[in-house]
């Protein structure tokens, strides 16, 4: 796949996470589901059978594509939901993969637009997700991008499990990238990026949102919110103003010319941090 066909397709759904700390340190917190779907916290419970979404087909797998998508032997393709790869990821699927029976799971199979169908994976009898499994090594990244509360809950915990226990991609620590070091963001254009930092200003112009992570507005990092994206904001009681002044971890799609940018098109690619959490650790 070409780095165009890559990015052309992002994913079109994603939701808001924001995670609270626990007054005791090294505790194991619930996960809880409100109106929207908020993470708050983590929580091995909630880790059981996700994502048992309608069976969309069965087949075995004849070729490991990409980190992204694989080949059965009566010809789909098929696309891994709810991940991001990192550099260890198709050799990962490999090793989970290359030749086995599996379930394919969706609660839609429409082809995108490469004519590749979308989909949980799971090897035979399995109750376990093959992406839940690669999350949970730290050998993929949630993309955020499953509108199903449970289940896409259930795929941040997991990241952020394997982040706490520096587990494969987690363990490099540039995996996540300072908002405060825009060029090295900036090298990943095209990339899918997971980005922490202080939001210093909040700014409206025209029909977009600024969230400015540097005092340089043109070169520094920002996370930008098209105007059609803010009802999301507001409906769950979120004002981008109000995220001024807060640590953030934001996902996605790295843009930008002089400075780096991420859109965020649905609440689901930002997290909210505590005052002295420290960096990449915690949920």
């Amino acid at each position: 796949m070409t780095e165009y066909e890559e990015a052309s397709s992002r994913p079109a759904t994603l939701e808001l996470w924001l995670p609270r700390n626990t007054t005791s340190p090294g505790h194991v917190t619930r996960l809880l589901h409100l109106m929207v779907p908020f993470l708050l916290v983590a929580d091995h419970t909630a880790l059981a059978t996700p994502c048992q979404f309608e069976s969309q087909g069965e087949g075995r797998i004849a070729a490991i594509v990409d980190a992204r998508s694989v080949r059965l032997d009566d010809g789909r393709e098929i696309r891994l939901a709810g991940i991001e790869p990192t550099a260890t990821t198709k050799q990962a699927l490999t090793s989970l993969l290359a030749g086995r029976d599996v379930t394919l799971r969706s609660a839609d199979d429409t082809p995108d637009r490469y004519g590749r169908q979308g989909a949980f994976i799971f090897v035979s009898e399995s109750d376990t997700s093959v992406q839940a499994t690669l999350l949970s090594q730290g050998e993929a990244i949630a993309s955020a991008e499953i509108a199903d509360k449970d289940c896409a809950a259930t795929l941040m915990a997991l990241e952020a499990q394997a982040r706490r226990q520096k587990m494969g991609n987690w363990a490099d620590p540039s995996a996540i990238k300072n908002a405060e070091s825009p060029d090295d963001i900036l090298a990943g254009i095209g990339r899918f990026m997971v980005v922490e930092g202080k939001v210093l200003s909040v700014r409206q112009a025209g029909a977009m949102t600024y969230l400015n992570f540097g005092r340089n507005w043109t070169r520094g990092f920002a996370v930008t919110i098209s105007k059609r994206a803010l009802p999301a904001f507001e409906s769950a009681g979120v004002s981008p103003k109000s995220l001024e002044n807060r640590r953030i971890r934001v996902r996605g799609w790295i843009e930008g010319t002089t400075g780096p940018r991420i859109d965020v098109r649905l609440l689901g690619q930002v997290e909210l941090l505590g005052a002295n959490e420290p960096t990449g650790v915690r949920p």
